[in-house]
């Protein structure tokens, strides 16, 4: 008797407790975004490298940090600027962190960049948008004006018109009787998709120039040889900016692994290469991908037709990452400044 009031109770409990979950409103979870690169970045330097190496600069109203490191020779030779490929460190072992240690031993103070994450949903809409609103206002006046003699030769064509359509439509259906083919259907070329679409790109470039100005101004405070060292992507859309902005005060420019990942704006950057101002030093391994490898013998072409004198292509053989490629990478560097101060 006891246990079966016993066993009464509980079932009343869970009754009771299932009418309390039926009522409570069901809500769902609030979604967390995952933390950016460029601010889990951020966190690594500030936590594992001094602080009298971290500079933090504004550019706008955005601030990153570049990473500076005074030249150890008896001559200084001039400042280094550090630029590493989108989505990649400042301290990366693709020759970045050798470089800017190695190079303050050859007589240079080196600031390393970090760069702006990639904002893939950077779309044309809104641009596109505006455009089609400025169109449609610069022409509403003239539509307003034709509606009325437009309406007014309405009426005699529609007779015409119909009479037209109709004889047309009769010789298409006979057409495709006799054929089995439709014209209408014909086949038409598509373009292919790019693998980064322009205005990625040209999002990427615009918040990547506005850090590289802020960190130019900040280096020509002192009058010195300013070169610029960039890799893949950033120094493909440093080679836009400079070919558009050829009055820029550089002493060098040296790229390693340039290229573009839109088949369209990597194939103009062969041209774009041979109109920049200071000499440029265009650097590549031997297992490049094919994006690099195939514009190689373009690059020298373009070279070539527009004299630009004071580019040099050098190719480097073995894995990015081996202290012998980071050794000789360093000689390629030095021995191109030395020629040129």
């Amino acid at each position: 008797m006891v246990l079966a009031q016993y066993l009464k109770v509980i079932k009343l409990n869970v009754l009771l407790s299932c009418a309390l979950l039926l009522t409570v409103q069901v809500t769902a979870a609030e979604h967390i975004a995952p933390p950016s690169y460029a601010s889990i970045e951020n966190n690594d330097i500030q936590h594992l490298l001094p602080n009298d190496e971290i500079k933090p600069i504004l550019a706008g109203d955005t601030e990153f940090l570049t990473l500076y490191s005074e030249y150890m020779s008896a001559d200084f030779r001039g400042t280094v600027l550090l630029i590493p490929d989108w989505q990649s460190s400042a301290t990366n072992n693709a020759g970045m962190s050798f470089l800017r240690k190695e190079l303050n031993n050859l007589g240079y103070t080196t600031y390393a960049m970090t760069v702006p994450d990639i904002n893939w949903q950077a779309s044309e809409v809104a641009t596109a948008a505006t455009n089609e609103n400025t169109a449609t206002e610069s022409t509403s006046a003239e539509n307003i004006l034709a509606q009325s003699s437009d309406n007014a030769n309405t009426a005699n064509q529609s007779t015409d018109n119909q009479s037209t359509d109709n004889e047309s439509a009769a010789v298409e259906s006979a057409t495709i009787e006799d054929t089995g083919v439709n014209k209408s259907a014909e086949p038409h070329h598509v373009n292919a998709i790019e693998k980064v679409s322009d205005a990625v790109l040209d999002n990427y470039k615009v918040n990547l120039i506005a850090r590289y100005e802020a960190l130019y101004n900040t280096v020509m405070a002192e009058p010195n040889n300013i070169v610029v060292i960039a890799q893949g992507i950033s120094a493909g859309v440093l080679l836009e900016h400079y070919a558009q902005f050829p009055d820029s005060r550089l002493n060098a420019f040296i790229s390693l692994s340039s290229y573009l990942p839109n088949s369209k704006r990597n194939q103009d950057l062969s041209q774009t290469s041979s109109l920049i101002a200071p000499p440029l030093l265009d650097i590549y391994y031997a297992n490049d991908n094919n994006e690099i490898l195939m514009n190689l013998k373009n690059r020298q072409r373009w070279v070539n037709r527009n004299a630009k004198f004071d580019y040099r292509q050098r190719q480097l053989f073995g894995l990015r990452n081996q202290p012998d490629q980071h050794a000789r990478l360093s000689k390629e560097i030095d021995g191109f400044l030395r020629r040129l101060f």
